[in-house]
């Protein structure tokens, strides 16, 4: 199984982004998939959680301005991030509870003033 993250990017402080997650195999639907963040000097934090039967979990850090979601169809889960802020800045990283050694590359994120 391999991931891949992708959408990060710089945007300013109060902005948007939408993170995507792919997997090589069919697998989103039928797993716990999270997304986790890890910002420079700091541990990798989990910030949200997708159940396969739809029912969603988050940090309080980013709770109320960050959603994820998943699209069966393409095999795909997302992050929308609102309401950026300057501690969002990290790399933010996709897994998939039953693999959880597999982590990809991850997608940076960074929000300026």
């Amino acid at each position: 199984v391999q991931l891949q993250a992708s959408g990060g990017g710089l945007v300013q402080a109060g902005g948007s982004l939408r993170l995507s997650c792919a997997a090589s195999v069919i697998i989103f639907r039928a797993n716990v998939v999270s997304w986790y963040r890890q910002a420079p000097g700091k541990q990798r934090e989990l910030l949200a959680t997708i159940t396969s039967g739809g029912n969603t979990m988050y940090a309080d850090s980013v709770k109320g301005r960050f959603t994820i979601s998943r699209d069966d169809a393409k095999n795909t889960v997302h992050l929308q991030m609102n309401s950026l802020k300057l501690e969002d800045t990290a790399i933010y990283f996709c897994n998939v509870a039953a693999f959880k050694s597999v982590w990809g590359n991850g997608t940076l994120v960074t929000v300026s003033s």
